[in-house]
Protein backbone atom coordinates (compact mmCIF):
# COMPACT_ATOMS: atom_id res chain seq x y z
CA UNK A 1 0.00 0.00 0.00
CA UNK A 2 0.73 3.67 -0.85
CA UNK A 3 2.18 5.92 1.88
CA UNK A 4 1.72 9.58 0.98
CA UNK A 5 3.53 11.09 3.84
CA UNK A 6 6.88 11.65 3.21
CA UNK A 7 9.76 13.55 0.27
CA UNK A 8 8.30 13.15 -3.52
CA UNK A 9 10.41 14.22 -6.99
CA UNK A 10 9.10 14.51 -9.60
CA UNK A 11 10.21 14.59 -13.59
CA UNK A 12 10.71 18.16 -14.03
CA UNK A 13 13.11 17.95 -10.13
CA UNK A 14 10.51 19.31 -8.07
CA UNK A 15 10.44 18.18 -4.68
CA UNK A 16 6.72 17.43 -2.41
CA UNK A 17 6.92 16.92 1.32
CA UNK A 18 3.86 15.85 2.80
CA UNK A 19 4.74 15.87 6.58
CA UNK A 20 1.49 15.33 8.09
CA UNK A 21 -0.78 12.65 7.28
CA UNK A 22 -4.11 12.80 9.76
CA UNK A 23 -6.15 9.95 10.65
CA UNK A 24 -8.61 11.01 8.50
CA UNK A 25 -6.85 12.08 5.52
CA UNK A 26 -6.28 15.69 5.06
CA UNK A 27 -2.92 15.95 5.54
CA UNK A 28 -0.27 19.51 4.42
CA UNK A 29 3.46 19.91 3.72
CA UNK A 30 5.24 22.08 0.98
CA UNK A 31 6.05 21.77 -2.82
CA UNK A 32 9.78 23.20 -3.71
CA UNK A 33 9.35 23.97 -7.48
CA UNK A 34 12.12 24.29 -9.74
CA UNK A 35 9.24 25.12 -12.52
CA UNK A 36 7.95 28.81 -12.12
CA UNK A 37 5.63 31.39 -14.65
CA UNK A 38 8.59 33.72 -14.65
CA UNK A 39 11.49 31.75 -14.40
CA UNK A 40 14.00 32.15 -11.64
CA UNK A 41 15.12 30.10 -8.95
CA UNK A 42 13.20 27.73 -6.79
CA UNK A 43 10.54 28.55 -3.97
CA UNK A 44 9.24 26.63 -1.45
CA UNK A 45 5.22 26.79 -1.15
CA UNK A 46 2.23 25.37 1.35
CA UNK A 47 0.04 22.34 0.46
CA UNK A 48 -2.62 21.14 1.73
CA UNK A 49 -4.75 18.00 1.05
CA UNK A 50 -7.06 15.02 1.75
CA UNK A 51 -6.55 11.31 0.91
CA UNK A 52 -9.42 9.10 0.37
CA UNK A 53 -9.53 6.80 2.92
CA UNK A 54 -9.87 3.00 1.95
CA UNK A 55 -9.81 0.93 5.07
CA UNK A 56 -6.25 -0.24 4.13
CA UNK A 57 -6.31 -1.61 0.97
CA UNK A 58 -5.46 -0.79 -2.66
CA UNK A 59 -4.70 2.63 -4.13
CA UNK A 60 -5.44 5.30 -2.39
CA UNK A 61 -6.61 8.93 -4.64
CA UNK A 62 -5.97 12.38 -3.30
CA UNK A 63 -6.33 16.17 -4.30
CA UNK A 64 -4.18 19.10 -3.05
CA UNK A 65 -3.64 22.31 -3.14
CA UNK A 66 -0.38 24.51 -3.78
CA UNK A 67 -0.45 28.29 -3.23
CA UNK A 68 2.11 30.24 -5.13
CA UNK A 69 1.57 33.26 -3.33
CA UNK A 70 5.29 33.91 -2.20
CA UNK A 71 6.25 34.18 -6.52
CA UNK A 72 3.31 34.59 -8.40
CA UNK A 73 -0.88 35.05 -8.44
CA UNK A 74 -1.42 31.95 -9.06
CA UNK A 75 -3.01 28.69 -6.95
CA UNK A 76 -2.31 24.80 -8.21
CA UNK A 77 -4.83 21.87 -7.62
CA UNK A 78 -3.50 18.28 -8.19
CA UNK A 79 -5.34 15.17 -8.33
CA UNK A 80 -4.07 11.78 -8.42
CA UNK A 81 -3.72 7.87 -7.13
CA UNK A 82 -0.89 6.38 -5.51
CA UNK A 83 0.86 3.29 -6.90
CA UNK A 84 3.15 0.72 -6.12
CA UNK A 85 4.99 -0.48 -9.28
CA UNK A 86 6.32 -4.44 -9.74
CA UNK A 87 9.56 -3.36 -8.37
CA UNK A 88 7.94 -1.80 -5.02
CA UNK A 89 8.73 1.39 -5.54
CA UNK A 90 6.05 4.26 -4.72
CA UNK A 91 4.60 6.29 -7.52
CA UNK A 92 2.01 8.96 -7.86
CA UNK A 93 0.00 9.51 -10.77
CA UNK A 94 -1.35 13.20 -11.28
CA UNK A 95 -3.13 15.18 -13.04
CA UNK A 96 -3.07 19.44 -12.30
CA UNK A 97 -4.46 22.19 -13.00
CA UNK A 98 -3.04 26.19 -12.65
CA UNK A 99 -5.15 29.23 -11.95
CA UNK A 100 -3.23 32.86 -12.72
CA UNK A 101 -5.08 35.96 -11.62
CA UNK A 102 -5.69 38.28 -14.76
CA UNK A 103 -6.79 41.82 -14.58
CA UNK A 104 -10.12 41.20 -15.81
CA UNK A 105 -13.00 39.05 -17.01
CA UNK A 106 -11.95 39.28 -20.47
CA UNK A 107 -8.48 38.06 -19.75
CA UNK A 108 -10.52 35.22 -18.42
CA UNK A 109 -9.50 32.78 -21.37
CA UNK A 110 -5.66 32.63 -20.20
CA UNK A 111 -5.61 32.35 -17.17
CA UNK A 112 -6.01 28.50 -16.89
CA UNK A 113 -3.15 26.23 -18.00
Amino acid sequence: QCQLSGLWRNDQDSLMEISVLRDNGDFHGQYLTRVTLSGGCAHVSPLRGAQQQLGGEGWPTFAFTVRWDKFSNATTAFVGQCFVDAGGKEMLSTTWLLREAVGSLEEDWKATR
